[in-house]
């Protein structure tokens, strides 16, 4: 990452892509960038070509990926897999056409998604199990290790082995928890919360509370760096990084990156090193190395044009961005 150093910009390293729509989520499958959009379309690009592939008959709500295929939920009550090439697979539907708002997927090829207040998960051997629970279910996240899934709702997370009779534990938070994450070594989970906050856990025997507040916005992008001893969020003007090193945060001021009069909207951190990539409502993107603060302007603001979705290729050469207007572009970094 030597090569993002020095002080200068890297608008000249971007390729525009024309989405047309706004973009729900953005990922890489290798070399072919898919980018989800809110009509129910995939666009694939690939070496400047593109091709839309209609995935949903209605909205597109929710999106991740195992890094070979791009899952997808919408409001015709379907998941649908898009792989870089050939048509889109249904991988489930809801009979009762109930909206898909959460996916989530596991390396292995373990999907989870939701429907009304039921839960669904498939492991890589193809064995559903489902669950029912309290309230609404919002986010959903599969451990990084280990086949068991973490169910944000109303008044905390209910952490639950899909393939065992063992009844699921609940960590208890009062509030709405809107969307959960692991940390990647699985000691500590995360929700972003409808009260403008984080919390999270310390998992072991008897968990341990960590609040994370004073957000003006509610913190829905988080993404964590590559060694787990960070864990951005969105929410604020400003990136807001808290350090996970030893206990957690407790007791720990966070990191304020990228400060500007206009609010973080998405955040990734690059796969092999400290480096951040900040989306903002107007539209701009920082790069922001973390050892020194050092800033590289990737986009400038654009009026009604924020960003909605990044996605570092594997090797982290590349950075795809999508905005709320339909448009999308390509980072490759110099000498990637």
């Amino acid at each position: 990452m030597d090569s993002i150093s020095k002080p200068v910009s890297l608008r000249e390293h971007v390729v525009p892509v024309e989405a047309g729509e706004h973009v729900v989520g953005a990922v890489w499958l290798k070399q072919t960038l898919a980018l989800a959009l809110a009509d129910g379309r995939v666009l694939r690009w690939r070496d400047g070509e593109t091709q839309s592939v209609e995935a949903h008959g209605g909205g597109l709500l929710c999106v991740a990926s195992d890094g070979a295929r791009l899952i997808s939920g919408g409001d015709d009550g379907r998941v649908v897999a898009t792989s870089a090439d050939g048509a889109p697979e249904e991988l489930a539907r809801d009979q009762k056409r109930r909206w898909i708002d959460a996916v989530t997927v596991s390396s292995s090829g373990s999907i989870a998604w939701n429907s009304g207040r039921n839960v669904h998960a498939r492991d890589d051997k193809g064995r559903l199990r489902s669950i029912e629970v309290a309230s609404t279910p919002q986010g959903l996240s599969l451990a990084p290790k280990g086949y068991r899934l973490a169910i944000a709702q109303m008044n905390g997370v209910l952490l639950w082995y899909p393939n065992t009779e063992a009844k699921p534990d609940f960590l208890e938070w009062k509030g709405s928890h809107l969307d959960v994450t692991w940390s990647p070594d699985g000691r500590f989970i995360v929700t972003a919360m409808q009260e403008n906050a984080l919390h999270g856990w310390r998992l072991g025997e008897k968990p341990s509370h960590m609040r994370m507040t004073g957000y003006p916005a509610k913190p829905r992008s988080l993404s964590w760096s590559h060694d787990g001893l960070w864990l951005a969020s969105s929410g604020a003007d400003a990136a807001i990084v808290w350090p996970f090193q030893g206990e957690g945060p407790t007791g720990k001021a966070p990191r304020e990156c990228g400060a500007r009069h206009a609010k973080v909207t998405r955040v990734a951190f690059h796969p092999k090193a400290l480096v951040l990539a900040v989306g903002y409502d107007d539209g701009c993107i920082l790069m922001i190395r973390l050892t020194d603060a050092s800033e590289l302007l990737v986009r400038p603001a654009q009026r009604g044009s924020g960003i909605t979705a990044f996605a570092w290729d594997k090797l982290g050469k590349r950075l795809a961005f999508g905005t709320e207007d339909g448009e999308a572009g390509v980072l490759t970094l110099p000498g990637g």
